[in-house]
């Protein structure tokens, strides 16, 4: 089987993969449950490759996550639930919907401003319209304004959705000051774990600690997520040269106390602030 540029053709591979008997025993074996941590961690591969500025690998990235959707269609369509055209179908017509001051035959176009709005609503209306077609029994028995939060999301983008959700109906600090008083709280309740030597409250307060330090990002619009990507990639660089001054001294990382790496990690510090000062000079 040729590589191609036709989506039809990696439809194939996926279904002669999946086809039993002659098809790859591992893909065989998977089921949509086992193969969506694999879809997430391709989201986030995807997310590197942008953070990076690497085109190269994004596009690369992409293939890999359009893989995904390739997969889960394929399942479902074993299953005679749905395939990927109807996939395709769905989203076209929702982009379509959503945007009405582009496709619609009506004059008048919105202002970029009422365009999520818009968005909004429409969103809104089709969320009403899948619960209408859902079995009585499946129907929640509870209506909850944070109902609409999706459950499959990273939990620090999930934790910041929860919140701006709640921030709607009042429901929210008006001051960053208040979440950081909030926040010495959830510290102080963990060191009060700790003196109990309780791990089941140590993770849970924990957990607090990590939801309000989401809350003061939203406060400041900071983006979580980014932010931690941002400062694992500094971690990384500092502690890259811990490793390349301890290998100019003939060392090695265990070879070195805790001291001396502190020491090195504060020189990173400083290294790092002089080269963005003489970048930005």
């Amino acid at each position: 089987m040729t590589p191609s540029r036709d989506i039809s053709r990696l439809i194939e591979i996926m279904a002669a993969l999946r086809t039993p008997v002659t098809g790859c025993p591992w893909d065989l074996e998977q089921d949509f449950s086992t193969i969506a941590p694999y879809t997430i961690e391709e989201a986030y591969e995807v997310v590197d490759a942008i953070t990076r500025g690497d085109l190269d690998d994004l596009r690369e990235e992409l293939g890999d996550l359009l893989l995904q959707v390739v997969f889960h269609a394929q399942m479902a369509s074993e299953q005679n639930a749905f395939n990927f055209g109807d996939v395709v179908l769905a989203i076209t017509r929702k982009m379509i919907r959503r945007h009405p001051h582009v496709f619609a035959d009506k004059d008048g176009n919105l202002a970029s401003s009422h365009v999520k709005e818009v968005w909004d609503r429409i969103k809104a209306e089709e969320k009403a319209e899948r619960a209408a077609r859902r079995p009585p029994e499946e129907a929640p028995t509870h209506k909850s304004l944070l109902s609409g939060v999706k459950a499959g999301q990273p939990a620090l983008t999930r934790a910041m959705e929860l919140q701006r959700k709640a921030s709607t109906v009042g429901f929210d600090w008006n001051d960053p000051r208040a979440v950081l008083h909030k926040i010495r709280e959830e510290v102080d309740e963990i060191e009060a774990a700790l003196d109990r030597n309780d791990k089941q409250e140590i993770a849970e307060e924990t957990g607090d600690l990590m939801f309000a330090l989401v809350n003061l990002a939203r406060h400041v619009d900071a983006d979580p997520e980014a932010a931690l990507r941002a400062t694992n990639a500094k971690f990384e660089r500092r502690f890259a040269y811990i490793e390349r001054a301890l290998e100019a001294q003939g060392r090695t990382l265990e070879q070195a106390s805790l001291a001396e790496m502190d020491a090195l990690w504060n020189a990173a510090k400083v290294e790092t602030k002089v080269t963005s000062e003489t970048r930005t000079a």
